[in-house]
């Protein structure tokens, strides 16, 4: 049986678009046919679970029988893969909960796959994350994602600049998430489907929807953009979990 692997997306800055990120991953793992649950932390009212009523619980990361929910029962899940939605301003006091319990350790001893995809903003601030945060990962994967949203301009990071603040975080991986067409972004959200949902032209209780043809195939095109680049970085080897040779329908990137 694989270890459990446990992949945290967050940032300590708000209005990044790190639950975007987190529904991009839940679907390219259950395309991938891999067992995944995933934990929002946007309590009480939540935000992934709105569109994964069946495999997001939400969790209060403050409380430590949410904790104990969540680490306790990572090797007696039928889950391979833990994603855990982390809410704005939440990251490091998480991050130091994970030191504290033990888990960092425990993932550099090899009994827990751990990644992180650390959602940037476009400016210095957000950079100035990146030391606090690589302080708690020690060996665990991580992922510096820029994701394009609401048309987020990103400054240019010459050599200095990526030197001093991306150097700080050993074997960093940069990630990019492109902007995802606003009208199409905005039906799938009213449509509370996953997006995987919403290509397929079904609604939350599987029945067939109308939704319009164009604005599925601008999702269908960025869906796969996204997972090319989960692809890059070989995440399902990550996971540690054994792909079957069968897969559920892909969808393709294109241009």
């Amino acid at each position: 049986m694989a270890k459990p692997a446990v992949l945290i997306v967050g940032a300590d800055k708000g209005g990044v678009g790190k639950t975007t990120v987190s529904r991009t991953l839940l679907d390219y793992f259950a395309a991938h046919q891999i067992p995944t649950r995933a934990f929002d932390t946007e309590a009480p009212k939540g935000t992934l679970k709105r569109f994964y009523p069946d495999v997001a619980e939400i969790v209060d990361m403050n409380l430590v029988p949410d904790q104990m929910k969540i680490f306790d029962t990572l090797s007696g899940s039928h889950a391979s893969v833990t994603i855990i939605d982390v809410r704005a301003g939440l990251l490091s006091p998480t991050l130091q909960s994970l030191r504290d319990i033990g888990f960092i350790e425990a993932a550099k001893k090899g009994q827990i796959t751990f990644g992180l995809f650390h959602i940037l903003g476009p400016t210095i601030t957000s950079l100035d994350e990146i030391s606090e945060t690589a302080a708690y990962l020690g060996d665990a994967k991580y992922f510096m994602v820029k994701n394009f949203i609401n048309n987020t301009h990103f400054f240019q990071w010459d050599e200095s600049t990526s030197a001093s603040y991306f150097g700080k975080a050993k074997d960093a991986v940069e990630l990019t998430i492109p902007k995802l067409n606003e009208m199409a972004c905005e039906q799938v959200d009213l449509a509370s489907v996953s997006y995987l949902s919403f290509i397929a032209n079904k609604k939350a209780n599987g029945e067939t929807a109308t939704y319009s043809f164009v604005l599925r195939g601008y999702v269908r095109h960025w869906l796969g953009s996204v997972w090319a680049q989960y692809d890059r970085i070989k995440l399902t080897e990550l996971v540690a979990t054994s792909a079957p040779t069968e897969l559920a329908p892909r969808v393709q990137a294109h241009g």
